[in-house]
């Protein structure tokens, strides 16, 4: 294996998001307008150059690679990516390759999925109402994503339910997603609303504290705290009435930037060293005009680069941190 990949502040770089497409069959309100500008086709890399690219990580130490998206089950072909990189596991420094999803397509896939050596899953879902779901998804079907879920533990695949608490959206239910998510045998994590990109709304309007989530269940259910970890930034706890965990990630009322392990790859080849900052580095760049020896030098630029912490701000009226969508960076 390469030189690790250690960034400024001594933090190891284990973990790689990584985007296959800005692309999605919903319109989730928190991640994207009504009517988003998608990138245009031409400027996507291709799968073989994101299999290049996650080569390169996996050489400098990244043994955890998230396939995100937009939606990633959408792009074309994108089983041929999933096999590739499921092929790696074991056989190098990669330990897991997971995805996040919205579930739509997970009856077409979770069989060839699981078969890939996918174990775990995120699966996006933010109420368990139909009629919320259609307005938060700006046209989605409650029960396509169900039966996404449904298809995915049938073949076998573990899913963990990630939900963004949204304090004019579902604050009302995120009780009710918990005992469902454990009746199912599912654990569930909640999310910050993170003020990422332009969506159309006020980012203060939609933020719900986390702290205020778990005084909520802690009146409902007693809540132990757990050492777990899987790789990313939440904490969890086991709600001992039902036996199954719940995760918090709370970038903004309990700030995790000094574990931070992890960087996100736009599918147009573009390293973003933090999610709440412009900072990025070209690989697509480096990949297509200087091959490996290039890639491995823009990826040390990235570590040297990486800042300290974000810059999330949710005070009425603030701009958006960033102005790239969470689609667009990899959700």
């Amino acid at each position: 294996m390469a030189t690790p990949l250690i960034d400024a502040f001594g933090r190891s770089i284990t973990y790689l998001r990584l985007s296959v497409t800005d692309r999605c069959d919903l319109r989730c309100v928190y991640c994207m307008k009504a009517r988003p500008e998608f990138l245009p086709k031409s400027e996507l890399l291709t799968l073989e150059e994101l299999t290049h690219v996650a080569d390169a990580f996996i050489r400098r130490g990244v043994s955890k690679i998230r396939i995100t998206g937009g939606e990633p089950l959408v792009r074309r072909d994108i089983l041929t990516l999933i096999e590739n990189l499921g092929a790696r596991i074991g056989s190098t420094g990669l330990e897991e390759v997971c995805l996040t999803t919205n579930a739509t397509q997970l009856p077409r896939f979770a069989k060839q999925i699981a078969a890939a050596g996918i174990k775990r899953i995120n699966v996006s879902l933010d109420t368990l109402d139909p009629d919320r779901f259609d307005r938060l998804t700006r046209g989605g079907r409650l029960s396509d994503t169900l039966d996404g879920i449904e298809a995915a533990a049938a073949a076998g695949l573990k899913i963990k339910i990630n939900t963004v608490a949204l304090k004019s959206g579902n604050a009302d239910e995120l009780d009710h997603l918990v005992s469902w998510s454990h009746r199912h045998g599912h654990d569930i994590t909640f999310i910050e609303v993170m003020p990422v990109g332009d969506v159309g709304f006020d980012r203060a309007d939609q933020f719900l504290p986390l702290s205020a989530v778990r005084e909520r269940f802690e009146q409902i259910w007693t809540l132990n705290d757990l050492p777990d970890r899987t790789g990313g930034p939440a904490r969890y706890v086991r709600v001992e009435e039902t036996g199954g965990r719940v995760g918090f990630i709370t970038p903004l009322t309990e700030n995790f930037c000094a574990g931070c392990n992890r960087v996100r790859l736009t599918c147009t080849g573009q390293l973003y060293m933090c999610l709440g900052q412009s900072g990025r580095v070209d690989l697509r760049t480096a990949l297509r005009e200087g091959g490996p020896e290039a890639l491995d030098q823009a990826l040390d630029e990235a570590m040297r680069a990486k800042p300290e912490a974000h810059d999330f701000d949710v005070s009425p009226g603030a701009a958006p941190a960033v102005p790239r969508t969470m689609a667009h960076t990899g959700g």
